[in-house]
This record gives structure tokens, sequence and C-alpha cells, in this order.
């Protein structure tokens, strides 16, 4: 079963995220700031990383550099409401694998997820096209 960190300092959301994910045969732990990632990814191994960017403490941009500087990075999409999120990944200046804008439809986050771990051979659901 692969297993999925969500960084989301909203509660009710990462709640729901939760919730979606096992629905959808994936477990995941939830880390609500960008220590507590920090420290989660130290502890366990996961397979995808869902960032927000404005976390308390150190905030998602941090998070993505700390994990590459430590060399144990899975892939992370990050998730966030962040007009510039897409040009700055455009631009190469942080190494993450794909952007899901807020709000998003779940539908929608399902399916990076499953493409992600599709990509790392852990996913053997049909390939959907993404929701418009």
């Amino acid at each position: 079963m692969p297993q999925i960190l969500i960084v989301e300092d909203n509660q009710r959301l990462s709640a729901v995220m939760k919730k979606g994910l096992a629905k959808h045969g994936m477990a995941s732990v939830v880390a609500h700031d960008g220590d507590e990632a920090l420290h989660q990814v130290q502890q366990e191994d996961f397979d995808l990383i869902l960032l927000d960017l404005g976390l308390p403490g150190k905030d998602g941009w941090t998070v993505v550099k700390e994990l590459s500087e430590q060399g144990k990075r899975p892939p992370i999409l990050v998730v966030s409401a962040r007009a510039d999120v897409d040009e700055t990944i455009q631009e190469g200046r942080y190494d993450v694998n794909g952007f899901i804008p807020k709000p998003f439809k779940f539908s929608h986050l399902i399916a990076k997820v499953q493409e992600q771990l599709r990509n790392q051979g852990l996913c053997n659901t049909p390939i959907n096209p993404l929701p418009a």
C-alpha cells in the first residue's frame, strides 16, 4: 500500500485528504508544519509528499530544500493557493514533481497522486484523463 505524507496546516483539509486517499487504497500520515514534515520523513519511508507551501515554522519551499540537501526525498506534489507556484516550478527553482492548485477537485488530486505512484511502479490503476 503506498504511503503518502500530507503536509497541510489546515486540519479540516488534511483530514479530508487523508480520508479520500484511504478510500483509494493509500495510507497517509499528516504533518501540520514544516518541522514535523522533516521529522516524519526521517522516521518513515514515504512514496509521495503532498506539500502545502504556507506552513507555520518552515515553509514548504524550505522543506523541499532541506529534503533535497539530506538526499532523502520522495516525489513531491505542491498543493497550494499561491498564484506564482506554477511559474516557480517551470523555472526550475525548486525540484518538485508537480503542482495542484487550491481549491482543487478531489478527483484531480487523486489522478495526480496515481500518476506519480504509477511512475514509481506503485499503482496499477488504469490511466484516466484528468478532469477539466
